[in-house]
């Protein structure tokens, strides 16, 4: 190897010792190489046998960091300690031992500190290595801030609640974000690399009629679209689900449709808070209308019972009219209960609120109720402890608890079971939200539920209507529930019932605590904490809309989550499942096997689970009805995100 002068090396400033350098490279003889490398953009360094700097162009001293004077002579090692263990340094050795070319991308740190990246080729020379580098930290560091930029709008579509679905030009999609595939029931595994066509399907609610798919309208068009009001999706399963749902074309750099997106949203929550304002508007329409009927119809009954008792009283005893004149007096005053009731659920009636506790009212009435409903009905009271204090008027309570009472015998002509609680609970955003006028805070709460012939959804929209009634003719006057009904409304208080066929029903009546502000309570900094865990559980619940607000709970609790509409579902996902699954939440009444039945399969499977069942039910009325055994851990529907965490934190606890 022949020897450079350190003048040469500094400055070539001699033609001669600059053309041994370059005479060293392949294909180089003859050609004034240094100087050509010393006008290049890339940064060519050659490295001798011993690892010491031969020669470095003005672009490999940018890079380097250092000057040519600082790196004369020395070698890598002395310049970069710690270099030796580098990747780059590695890639180098194979070059100068097995004298093969070497490329690599490398992230290069300073000995200060500072980093950037490089494009390296390394090539076998006479003198030992020749080194090309490209400094690519820009473009590199342009590439993490897109992909930054493309993780953070994937994670944003993934956060967002409603569905995101895109294809490509042949409408094969693309993506579903994971509140799409809940809304639809596809999957990754599924829905990856078909056409939409086979997965979404579009109707129209108001025809039944299907719409003409919104994605082969932007493809065609290249405009943005929305769907009308009443468009319904059909999912994977068949199920009808009203949306809200814009598309719009995706485009390349030159403007040229490349695919599109659409955004999906559930209305379902909305369409139903909908009906809900609807219902209550035509109940305050019909109260309204009730009012001024009760109204005028009492002015006129007040002239008939008048005239009736004046010729009663003060007519001869003689006369031949007075057994008649008494049957219209009684009539005219059963007629007055009548305008009483519909008073009562109009709210125009006089109240008389005063301070009292809900427990001496029912405690009150509990033996008179006995002797209402007969022998053959077993009737039990469970009182809660530390009952807050309502402001009500006590007669009218006596009345909602008469009027229930009566309803709940007469569902079960048989006899059956009767239970009424009372409990102190406070009323979330949420639960206020989902109940028109409904307001969040402390209540105390009154429930009576029975083990009758339930109601059918259609009844249930109904049953607060007056004059509906499910009774034979002769037999009622549809108007016991709209009274409850009314006297609740007017006094502050909110009324829900939970009932399906065969199953027997639930009234909650809901009455603010006196005294106290109805705010519900925050979780502040430093207070006691919602739990959380990070267990695996399983939730059974026939429901759509309960179903994901509770598994939406349980994730944002930290919770991995599995769901299954009905008991099946349930089995066959632990029967497939390979990991753990540490709890099962189940509804207590599931289409088929029922949330006892489920329990009791499951744990043929898995021993180790444990089980907490939830019901539109009380917890006691549960027990009562003999669908679940005392001692079960057990949650009362509507939930609420605090008490189901807190529930499922104490059970774990057991």
């Amino acid at each position: 190897m022949s020897e450079v002068s350190p003048g040469a090396i500094r400055k070539m400033e001699d033609k001669k010792e600059k053309n041994e350098v370059g005479n060293s490279l392949p294909y180089s003889r003859g050609l004034d190489v240094a100087s050509f490398f010393d006008n290049l953009f890339e940064g060519v360094q050659i490295i001798d046998f011993d690892w010491r700097y031969v020669y470095l162009n003005e672009a490999a001293l940018v890079h380097a960091k250092r000057s040519f004077d600082e790196l004369r002579g020395r070698t890598m090692e002395e310049m970069y300690p710690g270099i030796g263990q580098t990747e780059v340094f590695g890639a180098m050795k194979l070059c100068m031992d097995e004298r093969v070319p070497q490329h690599i991308v490398n992230l290069f740190t300073y000995p200060d500190g500072s980093t950037g990246w490089f494009d390296l080729r390394v090539n076998p020379v006479d003198a030992g290595i020749l080194v090309f580098t490209i400094d690519i930290t820009k473009e590199k560091r342009k590439e993490e801030e897109l992909r930054m930029i493309k993780e953070d709008l994937s994670m944003t579509l993934e956060c967002m609640a409603e569905g995101v679905v895109t294809t490509d030009m042949r409408g094969i999609v693309t993506r579903m974000n994971l509140a799409a595939e809940s809304l639809t029931g596809w999957i990754k595994e599924e829905w990856r690399g078909r056409h939409i066509d086979e997965l979404l399907a579009f109707i129209s609610a108001k025809t039944g009629l299907q719409v003409k798919h919104p994605v082969e309208l932007i493809l065609s068009g290249g405009l943005r679209i929305g769907l009308a009001n009443d468009t319904v999706l059909i999912t994977k399963l068949g199920d009808r689900i009203p949306i809200a749902s814009s598309g719009a074309p995706l485009r390349d750099a030159e403007g040229n449709i490349r695919g599109v997106v659409m955004v999906i949203k559930d209305m379902k929550d909305e369409y139903e808070l909908g009906a809900m304002l609807n219902h209550s508007q035509k109940m305050e329409a019909i109260g309204r209308l009730s009012g001024g009927i009760a109204h005028d119809f009492n002015n006129l009954l007040s002239v008939i019972t008048g005239y009736a008792d004046l010729i009663l009283f003060d007519g001869p005893e003689d006369c031949p009219f007075r057994d008649e004149l008494s049957e219209i007096r009684s009539a005219a005053y059963s007629a007055a209960m009548l305008t009483k009731q519909l008073l009562a659920f109009s709210r125009k009636q006089v109240l008389a609120p005063k301070l009292l506790n809900l427990n001496d009212i029912v405690n009150k009435m509990a033996e008179l109720l006995r002797r209402l409903i007969g022998e053959d009905v077993d009737f039990r009271v469970k009182l809660g402890t530390n009952l807050e204090s309502v402001m009500f008027d006590a007669g009218q309570l006596e009345q909602i608890l008469m009027n229930l009472a009566v309803n709940a015998r007469d569902a079960m002509p048989s006899g059956g079971k009767l239970l009424f609680e009372t409990a102190n609970v406070d009323l979330d955003e949420e639960y206020a939200r989902k109940h028109a006028d409904a307001q969040p805070g402390p209540h105390v709460m009154l429930a009576i539920s029975d083990t009758g012939f339930g109601m059918t959804p259609e009844v249930r929209e109904k049953i607060f209507d007056p004059f509906f009634t499910t009774k034979e003719l002769g037999r009622g006057t549809g108007l016991g529930l709209s009274t409850v009904y009314g006297i609740v409304k007017q006094s502050g208080g909110n009324i829900w019932v939970y009932s399906e066929p065969g199953k027997g029903t639930t009234f909650k009546v809901y009455i603010p605590v006196a005294n106290r502000s109805r705010l519900i309570e925050q979780d502040s900094e430093g207070g006691r904490q919602i739990p959380s865990g990070t267990e695996t559980i399983l939730v059974a619940e026939d429901e759509d809309s309960v179903r994901k607000v509770v598994v939406r709970i349980l994730k944002q609790g930290g919770y991995n989550t599995l769901d299954a509409s009905n008991a099946n579902e349930a089995i066959e996902i632990c029967r497939t499942y390979e990991g753990v699954i540490d709890l099962l939440l189940t509804d207590v009444i599931l289409p088929g096997k029922g949330g006892k039945e489920l329990s009791g399969a499951i744990k043929a499977m898995r021993p180790d689970i444990r089980v907490v069942f939830m019901s539109g039910y009380t917890d006691n009325a549960i027990v009562h009805h003999g669908v679940l055994d005392e001692g079960v851990a057990f949650i009362e529907k509507p939930i609420s995100p605090k008490a189901l965490l807190e529930k499922i934190a104490e059970y774990k606890m057991r």
